[in-house]
């Protein structure tokens, strides 16, 4: 039976305890138990609160969406009383005194948190190895990494450890791991989804959004996470459409749009075979598959990288030893308590991205990076709005490579901010976008393909990732542990 339940969707574990077939108590212990077993491999939480979470099953009232489903959510997400650190050393101790929009959300439907995942440091990164508090491990290859920054968020879904996970996406951070460990990660639209709660890396790209092994999941926990908060000043008076509804549509006659660009921005020889495999599948189901131009697309990375450092710079100033997290305990004078504490509270990826954005902000440079890169931001979201004219969906690899090795890119930078090409785009453009798993490499590693939608239409690519789910059967993948 417990096998049984690590596999079940939220949905149908939802759907088990509502008939009494199961109690919250079991499900939780059956989760709680699985992470005894794996979490020392995959290394994916970085605070559990499982005595809570039995707790809370206890005084279960069947009242809610996620009632008596086990969720665990990112390390920068605020949950009152338990730790939120950003999985760094400057907020090592820190105690959320209030929930995020997000948490109090979940906890209004019923669902149970099971802890906090890992990360990279303040979500910069793309491979989970920029954490304070150790690498997360890739289900599928413990010699790898799980894709970052909501690495831990990825790997708990992957290795049964949490039903459903919530993480943060600023240029690729749920899609790219969603990828890596070959589980359905979703992007929502930006002010789909309340930030208020969130600890900003770049205010104008960050939004949170959902994982999961079925798509049913992954539309139902959009569904409770979104919708307008007066707390959060970008976030959109949209109504919220019923995911789990609109995701049973049919596509056929859907159009969809391959970029002529994608495939000259460093492309592994097995991704691409993958991905055109996939292509073809979803031309049987009746989608129309067309060429589309994004000649943007190639300056994405620099420009991503000028507008989310500046912003991390502003954003970070605030941890400076006076009001919370991290003082260095050995200083002389203010001037060398604030230079000690940042130095000693921040991780090397962390001061590289602060130290960019600082520049490309400051007198003189800012015309000429800065502003030039949200012109050219403008540009390629208009790239975008064009090509939607012709297409409902437009239809990418969502990684050049499958997952990588420890320590294999972290000499070059550049090299790891490459392995984003294809996601960060779609955050400059503030468009929805999802991940889903469409194959295995000869050496069993997961390949993710991006489903990008027009602004609002989170509904169109789930539509799509439903009806590969039920053609390829991808949530039955899952890595041996």
């Amino acid at each position: 039976m417990a096998e049984e339940i690590l596999k079940l969707s939220a949905v149908k574990l939802r759907e088990e305890i509502q008939k009494g077939n199961i109690t919250p108590t079991e499900v939780v212990e059956t989760f709680a138990k699985r992470i005894d077993q794996v979490e020392e491999k995959v290394k994916a939480f970085v605070t559990l609160t499982v005595e809570r979470a039995y707790e809370e099953a206890k005084n279960y009232d069947g009242k809610g969406k996620l009632a008596g489903i086990p969720i665990a959510v990112k390390d920068n997400i605020l949950t009152y009383g338990v730790r939120t650190t950003c999985s760094s050393k400057m907020l090592e101790n820190f105690v959320a005194p209030y929930d995020a929009t997000v948490s109090e959300k979940l906890k209004k439907e019923g669902a149970i948190l099971i802890g906090k995942t890992n990360m990279d440091e303040f979500a910069m990164g793309s491979s989970t190895e920029f954490s304070a508090f150790g690498a997360t491990r890739n289900p599928w290859d413990l010699e790898r990494v799980p894709g970052g920054s909501s690495g831990g968020s990825a790997a708990v879904v992957a290795a049964l450890m949490s039903p459903i996970s919530l993480g943060s996406d600023t240029g690729g951070s749920i899609r790219q791991p969603a990828a890596f460990c070959g589980v359905i990660g979703l992007k929502p639209t930006y002010g789909r989804v309340s930030r208020y709660g969130l600890v900003a890396f770049a205010s104008s790209l960050d939004q949170i959004g959902p994982f999961g092994r079925y798509t049913e999941d992954v539309a139902l926990l959009l569904e409770v996470i979104s919708g307008h908060d007066p707390r959060d000043s970008t976030s959109a008076k949209k109504e919220v459409p019923a995911y789990t509804e609109e995701i049973r549509k049919p596509i056929k006659g859907l159009k969809a749009g391959i970029p002529k660009e994608i495939f000259e921005l460093g492309l592994s020889g097995e991704v691409k075979e993958i991905f055109e495999k996939w292509v073809e599948s979803l031309k049987a189901e009746g989608v129309e598959v067309e060429t589309v131009e994004l000649p943007m697309l190639k300056y994405a990375i620099p420009i991503y990288y000028i507008i989310a450092t500046s912003e991390a710079s502003s954003n970070l100033a605030r941890y400076d030893g006076v009001r919370y997290g991290y003082r260095t305990p050995d200083y002389k004078d203010l001037q060398e308590m604030y230079t000690k504490t940042r130095d000693e509270g921040f991780g090397a990826e962390v001061k590289r991205r602060i130290m960019l954005g600082t520049f490309a902000l400051s007198t003189g440079y800012y015309d000429a990076y800065y502003l030039k890169a949200k012109k050219i931001q403008r540009l390629l979201y208009e790239d975008f709005i064009k090509a939607f004219q012709k297409v409902d969906v437009i239809l990418t690899p969502t990684t050049p490579t499958p997952a990588f090795r420890f320590g294999e890119k972290l000499q070059n930078p550049i090299d790891m901010y490459l392995s984003d090409i294809f996601t960060v785009s779609v955050n400059l453009a503030t468009l929805p976008a999802v991940s889903v798993p469409i194959g295995l490499t000869k050496n069993n590693l997961p390949v993710g393909g991006q489903i990008i939608g027009r602004p609002w239409e989170e509904s169109t690519i789930l539509r799509v990732s439903r009806a590969w789910e039920e053609i390829s059967n991808f949530s039955q993948w899952v890595p041996e542990l």
